[in-house]
């Protein structure tokens, strides 16, 4: 076995492969097999820069289905979280949008929530945790700065004083006052062990609350998350989590496409509306420390009918300037289209995986570079596949391969390869710039 099978643990490993065979996107071991993309990935670092520093971002990806698009959004929150960020993303579906008249807005905010994730806790559900460690926080430095000891009601004091001031500056935004009011309530609870009332605030900030008066007889505020003003909300958030030592907050948001689908003209107008505000927002610096990625393939964006160009406001935000073509687009752009991976990129994909599945099930790697370029020759010479063919095929295909061989050591790829079921697909006229480019591998 190769050092380079040793170094990747087999529950990556394991992940990794079964989550692309399935085609999904895994959540971990991404920099394990990352290939590509290194110039999108430079231009959303950017942006996490910019962020740092107090800015907010926006960024659409667009890539087709299969094309990398999850891909790229996984890898761009690994390194956020990397950077001290913390994250949230979720995926639209029908009961979750942007804007709703039954609460699908509201739903999205609260699978945000639900997912905030951190370094330590990248599996998402750690809200609870950052307010906890947040108060550790404060009550270490005003011990350190006051002198006091634990239980002395002069402590608890200092530490409100304290969490006053850390909490100003959030309350210019909307809802400041009452952001501020919950994390004191949720101090006190802390300290008084009083899980009620912990648990209380947790479900407001998650946006559980259905009605005021509920909220107000529990808790003393008069208002809830509600689907109009939930991004607010995460606004509050971004600021928050600066100010308890985090970076900021990076929001992503995929299948996009969701909104596209729904049948009805004004209730989807309303979504690109509020797709407007949160763009308009971040552009403007009417939000701080937030970024936000959001991922859509090429119909929803540029569909005139029902797609975000349906809306004028946005069409004339987001449309590619002239000298934007295949090969030299602008990635600085809000919108980042994401290019066909080539051959070569593929090839060097497919090293990766035989590695990893190599190390995974222990057995030396046999499939040489020119059998691993062969295959996707072969992959790349379908009919039609300069246009259709995605990386989540390529991969599937290639790890079905991998564990055919395993399970049947008689068999050589080359049989695989030239058999009914695969090479019907062939063509026979395998295009020059295919084989050029392939040349250095082969040689």
């Amino acid at each position: 076995m190769t050092e380079e099978n040793k170094k990747i643990p087999k529950r990556i490993s394991q992940t990794v492969l079964n989550s692309l065979k399935g085609g999904v996107v895994p959540r971990i071991g991404l920099p394990y097999i990352a290939v590509g993309r290194k110039n999108e990935i430079e231009a959303l670092l950017h942006d996490v820069d910019i962020i740092t520093e107090g800015g907010a971002s926006f960024r659409f990806i667009v890539g087709r289905y299969g094309s990398g698009k999850s891909f790229l959004l996984q890898t761009i929150r690994n390194y956020a979280m990397d950077r001290g960020f913390i994250v949230a993303d979720c995926d639209l579906s029908p009961e979750r949008r942007l804007q709703g008249t039954k609460g699908q807005g509201l739903a999205t905010y609260r699978e945000l929530i639900g997912n905030l994730s951190t370094k330590t806790r990248p599996e998402g559900g750690a809200l609870t945790l950052l307010l906890d460690r947040w108060i550790s926080t404060v009550q270490s430095e005003a011990v350190s700065e006051s002198g006091l000891t634990p239980g002395d009601p002069a402590l608890t004091r200092a530490v409100d004083t304290k969490i006053v001031s850390v909490t100003s500056a959030i309350s210019e935004l909307v809802h400041g006052f009452e952001f501020a009011r919950l994390l004191s309530a949720y101090y006190h609870a802390y300290v008084e062990g009083d899980d009620e009332t912990k648990a209380r605030v947790i479900r407001w900030f998650r946006g559980e609350y259905a009605l005021k008066r509920e909220a107000r007889e529990e808790l003393g505020v008069n208002i809830i998350i509600s689907d109009d003003d939930w991004y607010d909300y995460l606004k509050l958030f971004a600021v928050f989590f600066r100010l308890a030592g985090y970076a900021g907050l990076m929001i992503m948001v995929d299948e996009l496409v969701n909104i596209y689908k729904i049948p009805n003209t004004i209730t989807r107008q309303y979504n690109y509306e509020k797709l407007l505000t949160m763009y308009n927002d971040t552009l403007q610096g009417k939000a701080r420390y937030l970024g936000i990625i959001m991922g859509a393939t090429p119909q929803t964006l540029e569909d005139k009918r029902r797609g975000i160009y349906s809306y004028e406001a946005l069409r004339s935000r987001l449309s590619e300037g002239r000298f934007s073509r295949p090969g030299a687009r602008d990635l600085l752009s809000p919108v980042i289209r994401l290019e066909a991976l080539t051959a070569e990129e593929m090839l060097v994909l497919c090293e990766k995986l035989s590695a990893m599945h190599a190390g995974l099930y222990g057995y030396e790697r046999k499939l040489s570079t020119e059998e691993l370029a062969t295959f996707i020759r072969i992959e790349y010479g379908r009919i039609g596949a300069d246009v259709n063919i995605t990386p989540r095929e390529v991969i599937r295909d290639f790890i079905e391969l991998l564990d055919i061989l395993y399970q049947h050591p008689d068999q050589t790829i080359g049989e695989l390869l030239d058999s009914e079921e695969f090479s019907y697909a062939k063509s026979e006229a395998v295009s020059d710039e295919t084989d050029q480019a392939f040349a250095e591998f082969t040689i």
